[in-house]
């Protein structure tokens, strides 16, 4: 099977993409993605090269839940973890970041790349509407659209960090030895209070790009997802807690990206 692909890139530039190492993929996404927290099960790490220069990286796995995360899309179906690879990761040089093409090119040469080199049924990724994205660049590329779900992260309330929840497990454990039981899953109200945290509630945006024949029939098995229109800047949602089990609405939350003092992780 062929490790490279290669699509055009405006009239004379052509991008490439090729599996890169991993620790250059890290480097790479922990010098120019708004979150440094990488996914932890990874599959691929591929460069996206102009002119021999790498201008983008994506990398492919999955999330924390992966065969629910699939089986919940098509309750319907016996699908399992094999048959999709999700975008993990997916930043490019700050330089490409104002084009309004050059991300729908990167995901047409992914594509390209997944039909040639593996055996999935589906692409799947979501939208970070938490960081003010509604997966414009999805729509761009014809993915469908797969409703939404409402998912939590904490601030810093002093340097601005944002704690991603995976990256939260000595805070729960603390938590736990702070309110007196074995364990917790998510920061309580009171321990947050005392730490100078912040629970932000926003919205996740689900998309599904079909890459096979067999994706295609699957997916139309599904007319409710036909139905959906693509989210947009007013379907984002922000709340904070400001007590047990209770919210309020708030403007898109900032974060500081530079600090990392929870969000540490070694590879």
């Amino acid at each position: 099977m062929s490790k490279t692909a290669s699509g055009q890139v405006g009239p004379k530039l052509r991008l490439t993409v090729r599996e890169i190492p991993k620790e250059q993929a890290v480097s790479f996404i922990r010098q120019y993605h708004y979150s440094k927290v990488m996914p932890r099960l990874n599959k691929y790490h591929l460069g996206f090269f102009v002119d021999s220069r790498l201008c983008g990286v994506v990398v492919l796995g999955w999330g924390t839940q992966p065969l629910q995360t699939i089986r919940k899309i098509f309750p319907r179906h016996e699908l399992v973890t094999a048959d999709y690879i999700e975008i993990g990761k997916m930043c490019f040089l700050p330089e490409y970041n104002g084009t309004k093409s050059f991300g729908s090119l990167v995901i047409s040469a992914l594509v390209k790349w997944l039909r040639e080199n593996t055996d999935f049924l589906f692409l799947y990724t979501l939208a970070d509407g938490i960081m003010g994205k509604c997966g414009y660049v999805y729509q761009a590329s014809n993915f469908r659209y797969c409703g939404s779900f409402t998912t939590s992260v904490y601030r810093d309330s002093v340097t601005g960090e944002k704690i991603h929840p995976r990256s939260a497990r000595l805070l729960l454990e603390e938590n736990a030895a702070f309110d007196g039981v074995a364990r917790r899953h998510w920061l309580t109200y009171g321990y947050c209070q005392y730490k100078g945290i912040e629970k932000i509630n926003g919205r996740m945006f689900r998309y599904l790009y079909p890459l096979t024949k067999e994706a295609k029939r699957i997916l139309r098995a599904y007319p409710e997802y036909a139905g959906l229109s693509y989210p947009k800047d007013g379907d984002l949602r922000f709340t904070m807690r400001t007590g047990p089990g209770q919210y309020r609405p708030i403007s898109q939350p900032q974060f500081n990206k530079e600090v990392c003092q929870f969000n540490v992780q070694r590879y």
